[in-house]
């Protein structure tokens, strides 16, 4: 694998090249890294895989035009080819006013920050085949649990690296390391399924393969002989791995590019009363050892943490240099990037806040509703705000949750969701996006 200077100097060798074949500006994005993975199921090995990349991605501009193209093959004579293409595809693309390099004064100056997200390990095949082999084990020990989807290790290794032709250029390594299971319980005909997994930099943080597995089997288990709810309007109550899609579908509400589309419901809601007061949710790309956390954006900004919902107002739009000229604003570095095409809006490590209320003080006085463990569907419209999805988890009567149900549908507008939530004090940092449990008062559910 390329060391971060080494994987700096190619994406500033391209730029060199795109130069030189005539564009007026450019920037270079590369990928590059390795993987492992490990599956077993029933106790005996299914998959064992290794999977090497490197791949260089190269924007070009010429006037307003521009053109983005990839290449895996990063030998010299290829990037030439590579940077003349990307020049005559430019030559002969629309103009855009609003496309370019982000502004120059706003770059990262100095070092890149060091956020700890490279434990320069990998890991072997046989200790990734011992972990995936605790968790299936642990899940299938599980009273109840009468088959198994497998178990899985994982692990990989790589670098980032971006240069622009107007003075950025920064590069930096992470790893990851993952354990899951996912297991049946019950007989034939009435059989459910659950999961758990969970993802770390270090593999000194990963949680133990044997409580991801329990966990696994114990949610199945849990699930057995479902039932419907009476149709109605009630709280709902949202797990913490379901209640984070909320935040992304705040994040995409409030993104430039749909704000300069004006396809979003929060349109004219920025400085405005969006949730609940006390509500404050942030970005926060510094986090030591964070999913998403990194040094700069997709466009070379330097990066920092920054309230979204403060005491639930929305303070700020999530903008890249594109959507930022369009607006009349300036780009807040949210600028993600893939190998190829331009930037787009995403978030680093979005969270909400802990709220005041244990989990249990939450529901203690719902006397009718359900608690939400798995979301189905994508009926969620970003222009409207409507939401409608097919749901299971359990039945909360008079406090307490009693049984499963599942094949019923949660139905709102995420407008009101927004303003009638209630956080639980339970946060924990396991994903990408990261939430307490969450209540929300007024949804219409129904048995499907």
């Amino acid at each position: 694998m390329l060391t971060p200077d080494q994987a700096r100097e190619r994406v500033q060798d391209a730029i060199a090249r795109a130069l030189k074949a005539g564009a007026d500006a450019a920037d270079a994005m590369l990928s590059g890294g390795e993987s492992l993975s490990v599956s077993v199921r029933l106790g005996a090995l299914e998959d064992v895989g290794r999977a090497e990349h490197e791949e260089l991605g190269l924007r070009v501009f010429t006037g307003t035009r521009s053109a983005s193209i990839s290449a895996t093959d990063l030998s010299p004579a290829s990037l030439d080819t590579l940077a003349q293409r990307a020049v005559a595809m430019a030559r002969e693309a629309p103009e855009d006013e609003w496309a370019g390099l982000a502004p120059a004064d706003r770059l990262l100056k100095g070092n890149v920050p060091d956020l700890d997200l490279d434990d320069g390990t990998l890991g072997d095949p046989g200790t990734l085949k011992a972990r995936a082999l605790e968790a299936e084990d642990a899940a299938r020990a599980v009273a109840g649990v009468t088959n198994s989807e497998g178990g899985g290790a994982s692990a990989s290794r790589g670098v980032w690296a971006l240069a622009t032709s107007h003075g950025f250029a920064g590069a930096y390594a992470v790893t990851s390391h993952s354990v899951s299971a996912s297991v049946l319980a019950g007989d034939a005909g009435a059989m459910e399924r659950d999961y758990a997994h969970h993802s770390a930099r270090h593999a000194r943080l990963l949680e133990s393969a044997a409580e991801v597995g329990r966990r696994a089997g114990e949610r199945a288990v849990a699930r057995l002989n479902p039932g419907g709810v009476n149709s109605g309007t009630m709280p709902v109550v949202l797990d913490p791995r379901v209640g984070s899609g909320l935040l992304g579908h705040l994040s995409g509400a409030i993104s430039g590019s749909a704000i300069a589309r004006k396809t979003s419901f929060l349109l004219d809601a920025l400085g405005t009363q969006i949730f609940a007061r006390g509500i404050r949710i942030f970005d926060d790309p510094h986090r030591p050892h964070g999913l998403r956390s990194r040094p700069f954006d997709g466009e070379g900004l330097p990066v920092s943490p920054v309230a979204l919902v403060e005491d639930g107002m929305l303070e700020t739009w999530l903008l890249d240099s594109a959507a930022a000229r369009q607006l009349g604003l300036e780009p807040t570095a949210h600028a993600s990037r893939g190998i190829g095409g331009a930037p787009s809006v995403g978030p680093s490590n979005l969270y909400m806040e802990n709220g005041r209320l244990p989990f249990e003080t939450l529901i203690s006085d719902i006397d009718y509703g359900v608690y939400i463990t798995e979301l189905i569907g994508h009926g969620v419209n970003l222009i409207t705000g409507d939401y409608s999805r097919g749901a299971a988890g359990f039945l909360i009567e008079k406090g307490e949750i009693t049984r499963p149900v599942s094949e019923i549908t949660v139905a709102g507008t995420l407008e009101s969701m927004f303003r009638e939530l209630t956080p639980a004090n339970d946060l924990e940092f396991r994903y990408g996006i990261n939430v307490p449990t969450l209540r929300i008062e007024g949804m219409t559910v129904a048995s499907s």
